[in-house]
């Protein structure tokens, strides 16, 4: 291996790393959105400078025009972005803003596949950039190639223009100001409508300017937001939220880090990297050179919990029982497979309610307990021999014990950052059973593993697993841990004062939730007769996010109704349309900024405005 190669070739990948999560962090640090459709913005400027390139001159001149023609589309089509979505829930939560951003994601995955098909588009490349230099090596001479080395010299160069943008512009100032106090800069008279616009805008150029700097050693294709949005969030994160400098010396970090994994141990190349931010984020709460302010907010995000339910929705909720214990004398096969699914789907929701919810902890990695919980019931069937039920009951114990252990350190965190946090592991378990093949079969994952008692059967036993488990959430939630839990939870001070042990009240909240998590994630095992590392995935967790919030925070039946309609939904959407992504996306994004209470909560105002 050539070091000093390898290491050129890490700080190539940073430059372009960087600019993309300089723009997602400069959103960050003004508006406090988490941009989940950042990524969106990258794959837009690889397609854009696609069909930008390949109709232009192949001279460099007409290939940097191209490239910026690039970012000032990309750019223009943030500020578009910003103003019909992001001003409305500036405000929110940060779960419904990832929520809402999510949306376009899949918004944006469909308009892709529509205009520029599903195949990879590849830049065909002119000798200028086919050009390489000769480096001395230890094992002899090295070949490198003259773009990455332009690409290098890119990052400091941005790094450069973006100081001198908001150090010695009163645009920049005025950035840097709403940075620190938007309401005293709104108290002066400032446009902030305007000037968080621009920051957008400025944001989404440098993202489709990533996207298009890549294209010459990569390719567009319809995988790239979701790759980049989360080595941007890792970036973001390790360098300091709103911290641009940050953001750089992150994104050497992590490029040189992924260069030599690459080289020397090539099957833990994902772990390293969120293993990085993991170890950051326990020593450096804030990142490297990030502030603590930036990952609090002032205000709660979630309303206090939780009255019992009216006696009519009781009785309805006893009636929606009796037809489920019935359903398998009257429905087919197929019915009974989706019945299976959304009983999943309520226990996997009503496990990160109560997380989110009463232990007020916000979880972008719920995943990760639900894969872990899948993958202990597949490993001990299949190389422990173990009968289903054991395997099952085991695996809320191996879940469960993961998260007490991940708890220790992450339940001292609060808001974005314990969030991140939280991706952060999910990243890992799903990068370990990516690449552990000889364990978990990679990306084939491991299959064959149906039941023996035929689909009636293991329903009856899905609906009495998952009930249980949402019950016996349910029961917490009332009981006197569940009161204490929401007291530290609305006033970590008081509850101290008043002997509350705070810090052990949410381990033992996170604990819960992830037990019950990795419950869903085995019982699904054995519905499907298969296990993949896409259980751990990032959209995983935002499918339990959707469904919570579809369905209301502020209830404890909220989540059950959000799974079952979120199920529901998706099977329809998948039989009726090929855009069910978009719609799909839409009707998120809707959910978001009309009815941010969700189904239950928009009843149960209505149900006490009437009584």
């Amino acid at each position: 291996m050539d070091i000093f190669a390898t290491f050129l070739t890490g700080l190539s990948g940073a430059s372009s790393l960087f600019l993309v999560a300089a723009g997602l962090t400069v959103i960050f640090g003004v508006t406090r959105v988490v941009n989940f459709s950042h990524g969106s913005l990258c794959m837009l400027g690889a397609y854009v400078g696609w069909s930008i390139l390949t109709r232009l001159p192949r001279d460099p001149a007409s290939f940097t025009a191209g490239i910026l023609l690039t970012a000032l589309v990309i750019g223009g089509l943030g500020a578009v972005l910003e103003m019909v979505l992001l001003r409305r829930i500036y405000r929110a939560p940060e779960l419904f803003q990832l929520l809402a951003t999510f949306g376009v994601v899949l918004m944006v995955q469909d308009a892709v596949l529509r205009i520029w098909g599903p195949n990879d588009l590849t830049l065909p490349r002119p000798p200028w950039l086919r050009s390489v230099v000769t480096l001395g090596g230890e094992g002899g001479e090295g070949r490198f190639p003259i773009y990455d080395l332009v690409l290098i010299g890119v990052g400091p160069v941005m790094l450069g223009a973006l100081w001198l943008l908001f150090t010695r512009t009163r645009w920049g100032t005025l950035v840097r100001a709403a940075t620190l106090d938007r309401e005293m800069v709104a108290a002066l008279g400032v446009n902030q409508r305007w000037l968080f616009t621009g920051v957008f805008a400025l944001g989404a150029a440098l993202a489709g300017l990533g996207g298009a700097l890549s294209l010459p050693s990569a390719s567009a294709n319809p995988s790239i937001d979701l790759t980049v949005i989360a080595d941007a969030f890792v970036v973001v994160v390790v360098g300091g939220l709103g911290s641009i400098p940050g953001a750089y010396v992150a994104a050497v970090l992590i490029g040189v880090l992924q260069a030599f994994g690459v080289a020397l141990i090539p099957q833990a190349t994902l772990v390293l990297v969120f293993a990085l931010m993991a170890l950051v984020l326990i020593v450096r709460p804030y990142g490297l050179l990030g502030r603590a302010e930036m990952g609090v907010r002032t205000a709660p995000d979630l309303v206090p919990l939780i009255r019992p339910a009216p006696r009519a929705l009781r009785w309805a909720g006893g009636v929606a029982l009796a037809l489920a214990v019935l359903a398998p004398l009257a429905a087919g096969p197929s019915t009974l497979a989706i019945g299976t699914e959304a009983m999943v789907a309520v226990l996997f929701a009503a496990s990160l309610h109560f997380m989110m919810g009463p232990g007020g902890m916000p979880s972008f990695g719920h995943a990760a307990w639900f894969g872990i919980g899948a993958y202990a019931a597949a490993l001990l069937t299949r190389q422990g021999g173990w009968p289903l039920g054991l395997a099952l009951a085991a695996t809320p114990v191996v879940a469960g014990a993961a998260a007490l252990l991940f708890g220790i350190v992450i339940v001292r965190l609060s808001g974005v950052m314990l969030a991140m946090l939280t991706l952060a592991f999910a990243q890992i378990v799903w990068a370990a059973a990516f690449q552990s093949v000889d364990w978990t079969g990679g990306d084939n994952g491991i299959l064959g593993l149906w039941p023996k008692g035929g689909p009636v059967g293991y329903y009856w036993l899905t609906l009495a697993l998952c009930l249980t488990g949402v019950m016996l959430l349910r029961r917490v939630i009332y009981a006197p841990l569940g009161y204490a839990i929401r007291a530290s939870r609305d006033s970590a001070l008081r509850a101290e004062a008043i002997g509350l042990p705070t810090w052990l009240l949410r381990l033992a909240a996170f604990t819960l939730a992830g037990a019950c998590a990795g419950l869903a994630g085995g019982v699904y095992v054995f519905a499907k007769g298969s296990v993949f590392p896409s259980y751990a995935s990032i959209p995983r967790s935002v499918d339990a996010l959707v469904m919570v919030l579809l369905g209301g925070v502020q209830t404890v039946s909220g989540p059950v109704i959000g799974a079952l309609v979120y199920t529901g939904l998706y099977d329809e959407l998948l039989r009726a349309t090929d855009q069910w992504r978009f719609v799909l996306g839409a009707v998120i994004v809707a959910l978001v900024v009309l009815g941010p209470d969700g189904i239950a909560g928009a009843a149960l105002r209505r149900w006490e405005r009437r009584s």
